[in-house]
């Protein structure tokens, strides 16, 4: 009869079919900061995770329910504090491929939820985005299937179009300050995607695909739009489209090399230029592989020129998902979307981390960012008895500040005089205490040794 594996963490065997994350190129030069990713296929646990630079756990959260998925996994600021945020609900159904219903979630630096925030209206909130503005209000898409005359494209007229809507939505009160249809600004003709076909063919025809918001300098909207292969800049207060870089209506010449097809993740960087993820392919593959693309604009010259470009060794190529963006020191981080890789770049392009989920999964987006956690819970704690002494496994979910485990040991909860100590050595550290005492209480410890909080006592069964 085959013997059970041993659990991946005997202090926490729920996690035992948590993805692992593979580091294929160590860190070597890195800046500061944790890996946020959403496993959200394949086999094994979903949910917001995080990882530090050895693909070692650091925070996992398990979505509530198998048809419930959690994308965009970030660090942002609300109310000038940091927390953590991502989008939960169902992807595909009546909306289309590739099209969300759910609503984003904002946590504190103690993993505790503070707020949900919901779309305005009868639909719910897309997956693609979710921007905290300076002014903590909220930035996202909803695909909102209206009544379309889809003659022009040779669709039925009394068809279903798949409107992009962009809400702005004041986060403490929920009221909506701000919204844009897409339809009154962007035509069908723009359109690369085909019409819904075969068994599909009832589907919304989802002629835009928005999937990424964000603020410009002057405060005016960059949106980008998958399906029309164009990124937008949209005025704040009128809506009105202050101009379109790619597709069939650019208001720029862009050089062939600053091309991008099927892209995600439209930004402004620090320095003037702006970045998209170019997938590079989709329902059409245009261009070899995926890559992160910088460009610059010049808005008097109506020209794009290329910058540079941020590519993986293995020249992946992702037709879904990915993002690209800007660190702290001028390097870059991207995450390969449909191909689970993740990588970080020095300044100049060369890779200086590199990691994938097991290859039967994705994750959105992948980001790096630096985070303080001190969970509201305790630590956990698991036991075995091996070779006649107790065996310690210690553990606390999204704590960033232990540097070191204690282990008291004795033979009633308020007689711990045995004490082990050791090094932490990742999301688990274990720590051998000699003997078989009665009860083991955990104790997780900063860099002075001050304790940062303790598990409950735990009997020893021989």
């Amino acid at each position: 009869m085959a013997t059970a594996a041993p659990p991946k963490f005997r202090s926490r065997p729920d996690l035992r079919t948590l993805p692992d994350v593979t580091i294929t190129t160590a860190a070597n030069g890195t800046t500061p900061g944790y890996i946020l990713l959403t496993p959200a296929s394949g086999t094994g646990l979903w949910g917001p995770m995080m990882v530090d630079e050895t693909g070692s756990p650091v925070w996992f959260k398990k979505v509530p329910d198998p048809a419930t998925v959690a994308i965009d996994f970030k660090a942002q600021l609300y109310q000038d504090k940091p927390v953590l945020t991502w989008w939960e609900g169902t992807i595909g159904g009546t909306g289309g491929q590739g099209v969300g219903q759910g609503e984003f979630v904002i946590a504190d630096q103690a993993y505790r939820e503070i707020t949900r925030v919901r779309a305005a209206g009868t639909e719910q909130a897309d997956q693609h985005d979710f921007v905290i503005t300076p002014r903590d209000t909220a930035l996202f898409w909803v695909y909102d299937p209206i009544p379309y005359d889809l003659s022009p494209v040779g669709g039925p007229i009394d068809g279903v179009l798949h409107d992009g809507v962009l809400q702005e939505i004041d986060i403490a009160t929920g009221k909506r300050l701000f919204e844009w249809r897409a339809s009154d600004h962007v035509t069908l003709a723009e359109s690369y995607a085909p019409l819904p076909q075969g068994d599909s063919a009832h589907l919304p025809y989802d002629y835009l695909h928005p999937n990424s918001v964000g603020l410009d300098a002057d405060g005016h909207l960059l949106l980008s739009s998958r399906h029309t292969w164009t990124v937008y800049k949209v005025h704040k207060k009128t809506g009105e489209v202050i101009w379109r870089i790619g597709g069939k209506k650019s208001d720029f010449t862009v050089d062939e090399q600053a091309a991008f097809y099927w892209q995600h993740d439209f930004r402004r960087r620090r320095d003037g230029s702006y970045s998209v993820f170019d997938n590079g392919a989709g329902v059409t593959k245009e261009r070899d592989y995926s890559r992160g693309l910088v460009f610059k604009v010049d808005e008097a010259a109506k020209k794009v020129t290329f910058v540079s470009e941020f590519v993986h060794p293995d020249r992946v190529s992702a037709p879904t998902q990915g993002n690209f963006r800007e660190l702290a020191d001028g390097g870059s981080f991207i995450g390969w979307g449909q191909d689970p890789h993740f990588t970080e770049h020095a300044p100049d392009g060369t890779v200086r981390l590199a990691g994938h989920l097991p290859l039967d999964n994705q994750s959105y987006r992948a980001y790096k960012s630096e985070w303080a956690g001190a969970p509201h819970d305790q630590p956990a704690l698991g036991l075995r008895v091996e070779n006649g002494n107790v065996i310690v496994s210690a553990s606390w979910n999204g704590h960033t500040g232990i540097a070191r485990w204690r282990a008291r040991a004795g033979g009633q909860p308020q007689q711990l005089g045995t004490t082990v100590e050791a090094a932490r050595t990742g999301f688990e550290t274990t720590l051998t205490v000699t003997g078989t005492p009665e009860y083991v209480v955990a104790e997780a410890l900063d860099a002075t040794g001050t304790v940062l909080g303790s598990s409950s006592a735990i009997p020893v069964r021989v």
